[in-house]
């Protein structure tokens, strides 16, 4: 019995096509995630680095290097990927109304202990597949092998930057995005009557007065509390041009 030869089509398969708005969306959010990560890899490469620097200085008369760049920069991006994930956590809005001692200590506990089971799961995947040994025998290389000396004092110098980190990053998210920046790299305006220092003064005390008074005081003229008010906005606001030229001593213009 003769059968019928089956045909093949030779002709190359199409690519499948992203639509143009997912492909936007996933562009956006593998963007996003990049300027997330950024901050918390860079700060740590830096300071990684400054460590292994430092400790290698300490140890140059003994001819002995106790770590790389290479080493320094693959932690760095661990503890980078790490806070991304934590972030991600409802966990850590809960001290968003505590004092700032609070999500401070709280955060920097939760990202140590965080990076401190990342890179016990990078140990591993090291292990397993690079140095291709059973995952059985991770334990027990944890307990005969594994240096926890040099582990512990990584651990011990992680938890000291995230201190620094999370203690900047709180402020940075106190002020707003960008006011760090501006508060140490720009000038203050000459229309201005307070410098920095008496400037966030007042906006203290104005944060305060808001806390004890309700809004039906602020608006009543013979409340006491509309008057601090009306007096902490007056310290805040521009001086007026006709002020301005008084506060300088501007020379005035000579009639023509």
């Amino acid at each position: 019995m003769r059968t019928k030869p089956i045909l093949h089509d030779s002709r190359p398969a199409e690519p499948i096509r992203i639509p143009a708005g997912a492909a936007h969306r996933i562009g956006a959010r593998l963007l996003n995630e990049f300027r997330e990560v950024l901050p918390p890899t860079i700060f740590f490469f830096v300071g990684f680095n400054f460590v292994v620097f430092t400790t290698n200085l300490l140890v140059a008369q003994y001819s002995v290097a106790v770590s790389s760049f290479m080493l320094a920069t693959v932690a760095a991006l661990v503890v980078g990927k790490a806070v991304l994930v934590a972030d991600h956590m409802p966990l850590l809005r809960r001290y968003d109304r505590a004092p700032l001692i609070q999500p401070i200590l709280f955060k920097t506990a939760f990202y140590w202990v965080t990076v401190f089971f990342a890179r016990l799961l990078e140990r591993f995947v090291h292990f397993s597949i690079i140095e291709r040994n059973p995952p059985g025998e991770f334990f027990p290389y944890l307990i005969t092998t594994f240096s926890w000396h040099r582990f512990s004092a990584i651990s011990l110098w992680i938890l000291v930057l995230f201190l620094i980190y999370v203690t900047a990053s709180e402020f940075g998210s106190l002020f707003g995005p960008g006011e760090l920046r501006r508060l140490f790299f720009t000038h203050r305006p000459s229309g201005l009557q307070l410098n920095r220092r008496q400037r966030f003064r007042e906006l203290l005390r104005l944060s305060r007065l808001t806390d004890a008074h309700s809004v039906d005081e602020f608006r009543d003229p013979t409340n006491p509390a509309h008057r601090q008010l009306i007096d902490i906005l007056q310290g805040l606001a521009r001086l007026s041009p006709n002020s301005l030229r008084s506060e300088i001593k501007l020379p005035k213009r000579p009639r023509a």
